[in-house]
């Protein structure tokens, strides 16, 4: 209830704000730090900031790029978190056999999803810093994450300042409503992206050579057993 009101009370503020330049550092600033605080309202704060946009307040082209920004920087900085927090979820998973199978887990699904995890994972609040912080801890390639946070920030920034900007005061004025809309939006491309990866997975087992059993001439009463 308390998070809840604090974060009513702020997104007020935002909305009685944002027609100023210096609305856009906010918006870069909590872009960031929602990516390692989850409850920060992040989305919030970049439609309004293009609502604002659509409003003539600033030009949209500088919204996307520092939501973007902030985004990126926060990701990276959830990941560098994760690699130095990695040590101990390695010593813990090396004590208890459940923390191992539990990390384990983790690893597989980011190297079998791929990127497009990272893509999706950022529309979801929490869904973001749980895999940003779990790609760092389980050491996934630098550059590899680098790449598709990029992707993901960009998209997502552009995705929301455009929310604002073309619903104008409908989204300005229910936030439920956008956030609704982003969640589901997420989702739904989280439903397509595991359908074609399932899809995938099972053209290349049907691919696959069938095992041939070579019997002993001399032991055919092992082909009536087959």
């Amino acid at each position: 209830m308390i998070v809840a009101g604090v974060v009513s009370d702020l997104s007020g503020w935002l909305d009685r704000v944002s027609g100023h330049w210096w609305f856009l550092a906010v918006v870069l600033a909590l872009a960031f730090l929602d990516s390692v605080v989850p409850v920060v309202p992040s989305e919030t704060a970049v439609i309004i900031g293009g609502v604002a946009a659509g409003l003539g307040h600033y030009p949209l082209w500088l919204v996307i790029p520092l939501a973007a920004l902030g985004a990126f920087l926060g990701d990276n900085a959830a990941y560098l978190l994760g690699r130095r927090a990695g040590p101990w979820f390695e010593r813990r998973a090396a004590r208890k056999r459940e923390s191992r199978v539990r990390l384990e887990w983790t690893k597989r699904q980011i190297v079998e999803r791929g990127g497009l995890l990272l893509v999706t994972a950022r529309f979801i609040p929490g869904g973001r810093t749980l895999l940003t912080v779990a790609s760092g801890i389980t050491h996934q390639p630098r550059g590899w994450f680098v790449r598709w946070v990029a992707l993901a920030t960009v998209v997502w920034a552009t995705y929301a300042a455009l929310l604002g900007y073309v619903g104008g005061r409908t989204f300005q004025d229910d936030h439920t409503k956008a956030f609704l809309l982003a969640f589901g939006a997420a989702l739904s491309v989280t439903a397509v992206i595991e359908a074609v990866r399932w899809a995938r997975h099972r053209g290349d087992r049907a691919k696959q050579p069938t095992r041939v059993i070579d019997l002993p001439a001399d032991r055919p009463e092992a082909a009536d057993r087959l």
